[in-house]
């Protein structure tokens, strides 16, 4: 038996107010094109950036290496931030930035712009070159907005290191990616805490010779540790830069940045990214998908840390002129409503964050957001992992107030790029499914013969201009990762995932997280949704561990919603839920509540760190976490559970 899928939502109810940049009709038009001639798709897609110099050649492709926009020249930063001095753009709004204790900075994009070329010249006169590598440890501060296109800008490769990693984590980044420059601060500010930046970069930089540079955004004002010769303040250095720096002439293949990204070896894995393929895949997309109304407020709340933060924080709205809310601060400080106040100070219209987000804000209860008032809000965006459908309602009924679509978006920091997703006064919706691929992307779900079904894993057919150009340095591990399964005929996506009677994609999480019980293979998240779907339950995280008949059994990880109370039925009732929403293959052996789940700051849910406990291995890292804490009480709880 499996889940039962949510009703058909009609797209006349659902977009009534929603305002698209393209039309039904145009919308039509490019899956045809895209159908008849993909090839001739992307090369009039690529028409939504500017080029210094026309390409020869749309794609050169050598399994399993593209070449996107042969020869074409042109230039990122400059189409986020030259091309809009054309227009009356240069005087918009480009950035609305909040800290978490309120301070409100914004820029313009003529504003913008000059920040960048001034610290494009920074880099510069610190010896920074053409190809150099540029680590950036940053919170989410404009700062590092500006480092990343001033790094584009000359032709450097960013590489941007989550500002909640550990020093190990740092330095192992820096050390793979040979960084020559790292941009830092003094510290960022965390639920009311500071949090010092500096100091682990010093720690890091203890066996990280390849930084010859260290600049440092005075963030905090908590004075730390300045080593003379390396060190460097980055409002000293403004203000002795120039105000013009011209933009480097980039090839459409030469690299815009790497990215790393956990791998299952444990090392991580430096994916790169070009510069032209990238550029469009970004841009065409955020049009697309969010339809950039000039009027938009558009908050993505995603750390540039990560590719969301990059795509939809940086590249796509920037390059189409769009007005966005960046914020440096948690969801629940110094409230819990601290996103709706947000949202209803600042009058956004679009909201783009995480599944495991609107859980935890389920979780919280309705009555935060409804002391706000959202009514400017028309299109709601979830990213980061499949949403289930009691998410999804939630969110659609409490935030979009039942009048914003919700553009269920599935990609890949290797993808660069949204694959999968609704598009605005288009696409009709079902709650918890991301719907279909994007024109110009060819997706399926085989088995494991190769041959497409109905539920399997989720591949690429065919190469598409943002995708990943390798891992950096490591060629092998490339091929290994996402080609070697079908011998380079499909690109592995790593997800699993079913399609319906309608052709809609429903992605069920990584296969890596399938439970094999008795022979019967079961998503971790087809039971987590059946979890949730109960009306106590707020999260849960589902792992398997070993059993001695069914080789593996279901445990489930549960936190239940705000003065919610743990009866004693509670468990054997959880336990009933799953068998009547999947089948009694799916009845969790255990189930452990807890007071919350290990997560990072990003919001995703550390399951292997749950494996651990359960296995009783010695817990792994959890210097990403948010809260490193909630590892040692749920240790606690599950050793007094289990003697």
């Amino acid at each position: 038996m499996r889940m039962k899928r949510s009703s058909l939502f009609a797209a006349s109810a659902l977009l009534q107010n929603v305002t698209a940049s393209v039309g039904a009709e145009e919308i039509a038009s490019l899956f045809e094109e895209a159908s008849l001639d993909r090839q001739k798709f992307w090369a009039k897609q690529a028409e939504c950036i500017e080029w210094f110099h026309p390409w020869q050649e749309t794609l050169r492709w050598k399994a399993p290496y593209a070449e996107w926009f042969v020869e074409g020249k042109l230039n990122a930063s400059y189409n986020c931030l030259d091309r809009h001095m054309k227009s009356e753009t240069r005087y918009k709004t480009a950035l609305i930035w909040e800290g978490e204790r309120g301070e409100n900075r914004s820029f313009t994009y003529e504003e913008l712009f000059l920040e960048v070329n001034k610290f494009s010249n920074v880099l510069k006169n610190l010896g920074v070159k053409k190809g150099d590598r540029i680590a950036i440890y940053l919170p989410m501060i404009p700062e590092a907005v500006v480092a990343m296109l001033s790094s584009a800008r000359i032709g450097a490769v960013h590489t941007v290191i989550f500002g909640g990693f550990s020093a190990e984590a740092l330095k192992d980044r820096i050390v793979d990616a040979e960084a020559k420059i790292l941009i830092t601060a003094d510290g960022a500010y965390r639920k009311g805490k500071v949090i010092p930046l500096k100091s682990t970069t010093d720690q890091a930089l203890l066996d990280a010779p390849s930084i010859e540079s260290v600049i440092v955004i005075e963030n905090v004002s908590n004075k730390p540790l300045m080593k003379e010769g390396r060190d460097y303040w980055y409002a000293d250095l403004m203000k002795e830069a120039k105000e013009y720096a011209a933009p480097e002439i980039m090839d459409a293949e030469d690299m815009l940045f790497i990215l790393y990204t956990s791998g299952t070896t444990g090392k991580p894995k430096g994916i790169v990214h070009t510069t032209g393929g990238y550029l469009v895949g970004a841009t065409m997309t955020t049009k697309l998908v969010f339809g950039s109304d000039p009027k938009d407020i558009y908050w993505c709340t995603a750390d540039v840390g990560w590719i969301t933060g990059h795509s939809y924080v940086v590249y796509g709205p920037l390059s189409n002129g769009m007005t966005q809310l960046i914020y440096e601060g948690a969801a629940d400080f110094p409230e819990r409503n601290r996103f709706w106040k947000l949202i209803e100070k600042h009058k956004v219209t679009i909201l783009y964050t995480a599944p495991t987000a609107i859980r935890t804000f389920m979780k919280w209860g309705e009555e935060w957001p409804s002391s706000c008032d959202l009514s400017s809000l028309r299109l709601l965006g979830s990213v980061g992992e499949p949403i289930n459908p009691e998410a999804w309602l939630w969110y659609y009924n409490h935030i979009g107030q039942a009048k914003c679509p919700i553009a269920d978006t599935w990609w890949q920091t290797e993808t660069g790029s949204i694959m999968v997703a609704p598009i605005a006064s288009y696409t009709p919706l079902k709650p918890g499914s991301a719907t279909f691929p994007l024109p110009g992307i060819e997706m399926a779900i085989i088995d494991d013969s190769g041959k497409e079904a109905s539920s399997g894993y989720l591949v690429i057919k065919s190469p598409w201009p943002s995708m990943l150009r390798g891992i950096y340095n490591d060629p092998l591990r490339y091929k290994e990762t996402y080609w070697k399964k079908w011998d380079g005929e499909y690109y592995f996506t790593g997800d699993g995932a079913t399609k319906d009677d309608e052709g809609y994609f429903w992605l069920m999480g990584r296969v890596d997280d399938v439970i094999n019980v008795s022979g019967h293979r079961l998503g971790t998240m087809e039971i987590e949704s059946a979890l949730v779907d109960y009306p106590l339950v707020a999260e849960a995280a589902v792992i398997a561990i070993a059993h001695p008949i069914k080789g593996q059994a279901v445990v489930a990880f549960v936190t239940l919603k705000d003065k919610a109370l743990k009866e004693p039925f509670l468990e054997d009732a959880l336990k009933e839920h799953v068998v009547v929403k999947i089948g009694s293959i799916a009845r969790p052996e255990k189930i452990i509540f807890t007071a919350d789940l290990p997560k990072t700051r990003s919001g995703k849910i550390m399951r292997r760190l749950l494996r651990d406990i359960a296995e009783g291995r010695v817990v792994g890292d959890v210097t990403t976490l948010a809260d490193p804490q909630v590892m040692r009480e749920i240790q606690l709880q599950y050793k007094e559970e289990n003697d």
